[in-house]
């Protein structure tokens, strides 16, 4: 656990950018640091390494003093993931992951060896590890910072804005991959970023900090954005946190409807007959997963790729009530498709009937943790 007791920055010239913040980091969990520009978040997080010494106040890992520590043995118990990675641009990527373990003494052998599990953990392929940062896409950078962060084993880790560099595309794929590793791994995270809905995303709970370093408010991703604690608080998280919040809100099992479909390939003439009528129908391929809806008289031969509206999301079965609503909203047809866990099709669901349900299952304000 890391505690923050009534700890202060205030940098030469008078400016206070941490006012007294006192809070706790559970153990295993990942806590989410958020706020406006100058709010703290940054320093925050670097008085935990002692990157940045604490004007006063304790900051506390596992019952232990910081400020008792060493800061290089300190610093090389924690990893620490920032924006852009950080890689050094002379050193392999190999080389990279292997930087820490080797300050520390570990067998040049054996860190070789993790360094290059590692490398696959975090979804490389081991052809990269030859490689130096300049030669990968900004998103393979940020894994292999990922990566680097990880090689020593350590029981916390500090990310400022590590994905905020990427596009969205491979920002999200890099925050599903996180969430992946923190399931397996269990580590104690403190996550920076300026984005209400990644802290949401990945908070087990959220530290909203106001201008000055003071704590807003301290809670879990569904409290905060059902019960913020006041005008702040609630313009900060914004004006749509009720949609935010359906995330968390498991999906019943809804009435889906059975949609006729086609297979990409199929003729013409096959889409008229199965539509019977409708000027839309869904495309699955051979496994039966969904792969769009095509307009029926857009097919003048057969149906290929081209041919398919891609923009609405799939819904997963037992998954949640946003997932479900927005599969129907960003449908052409009104109509979400839902699949399996496997991807495969089970049917699709009107955005009015997801609706109803959320009328039935709003749940009661709770008590928050902070």
């Amino acid at each position: 656990m890391i505690r923050f007791d009534s700890v202060t920055k205030t940098f030469p010239g008078g400016t206070t950018a941490v006012g007294g913040l006192t809070l706790e980091a559970p153990t295993g969990r990942i806590t989410v640091f958020v706020g406006p520009s100058g709010c703290g978040k940054t320093t925050s997080l670097r008085m935990i390494n002692r990157m940045i010494e604490p004007t006063s106040g304790t900051i506390t890992i596992d019952g232990v003093d910081t400020g008792s520590m060493n800061p290089d043995e300190l610093r090389r118990g924690i990893g620490y993931v920032i924006q852009h990675a950080g890689l050094f641009p002379h050193r392999t990527i190999l080389d990279n992951v292997m930087t820490v373990p080797r300050l520390l003494g570990s067998d040049k052998a054996a860190t070789r060896s993790r360094a290059m599990e590692l490398l696959e953990v975090v979804g490389l392929d081991p052809d990269l590890a030859r490689r130096y940062p300049a030669q990968l896409s900004g998103g393979q950078q940020q894994r292999v910072g990922v990566a680097r962060a990880l090689a020593a084993d350590p029981p916390v880790m500090l990310m400022d804005e590590p994905f905020s560099a990427v596009d969205p595309v491979v920002r999200e794929q890099l925050q599903d991959e996180f969430l992946r590793l923190q399931d397996e791994l269990g580590k104690t995270i403190v996550f920076v970023t300026h984005d209400i809905d990644e802290a949401v995303k990945l908070g087990d709970q959220i530290a909203v900090l106001r201008v000055g370093g003071t704590l807003a408010q301290l809670d879990t991703p569904e409290r905060l954005l059902r019960d913020p604690h006041d005008d702040f608080v609630a313009d900060f998280v914004g004006r749509d946190r009720g949609y935010r919040g359906l995330a968390f809100q498991k999906a019943p099992r809804l009435p889906l409807l059975d949609e006729p479909t086609v297979r990409v390939g199929d003729s013409a003439g096959r889409l008229r007959e199965v539509a019977a009528g409708e000027p839309w129908v869904l495309a699955l391929d051979e496994e039966g997963r969904p792969q769009g809806w095509v307009r029926v008289e857009a097919v003048r031969d057969t149906l290929d790729r081209t041919l398919l509206h891609r923009g609405g999301t799939v819904g997963r079965e037992g998954g949640t009530l946003r997932a479900a609503l927005d599969a129907a909203l960003s449908s052409p047809t009104g109509k979400g498709v839902i699949a399996d866990a496997d991807g495969r099709f089970v049917g699709t669901v009107r955005a009015q009937d997801v609706l109803a349900q959320i009328e039935r299952q709003q749940p009661p304000v709770e008590e928050g943790v902070g």
